[in-house]
């Protein structure tokens, strides 16, 4: 079961998410993708304008990603390689 802190900070980050720029911006490509296939019948631009809503998330999610180990790196002190093989190790086990 998860604690009352735990759920608050769920609750807080996807809250956050909905707001993101880059949900925002995923969500204005779809639209112009359906814009250009639908209404221009323009069906390869439509094809292309709906291929950056995956890229638009996947860069999102690895900046999100490089922040969040940065953050890690910073509180436990160990961005060297033995301390990455320690953490690795350590999740592991756990």
């Amino acid at each position: 079961m998860e604690s009352q802190g735990q759920q608050q900070e769920a609750m807080r980050a996807a809250e956050e998410t909905g707001t993101d720029p880059a949900v925002i911006l995923a969500a204005g490509s779809v639209a112009l993708s359906w814009f250009f296939f639908y209404a221009k019948g323009d069906k390869e631009q439509g094809i292309f304008v709906g291929l950056w809503p995956p890229t638009i998330l996947a860069f999102a999610s690895y900046f999100e990603q490089t922040k969040m180990s940065d953050m890690v790196k910073r509180a436990t002190g160990r961005d060297t390689l033995v301390g990455r093989v320690e953490r690795m190790v350590q999740s592991r086990s756990e």
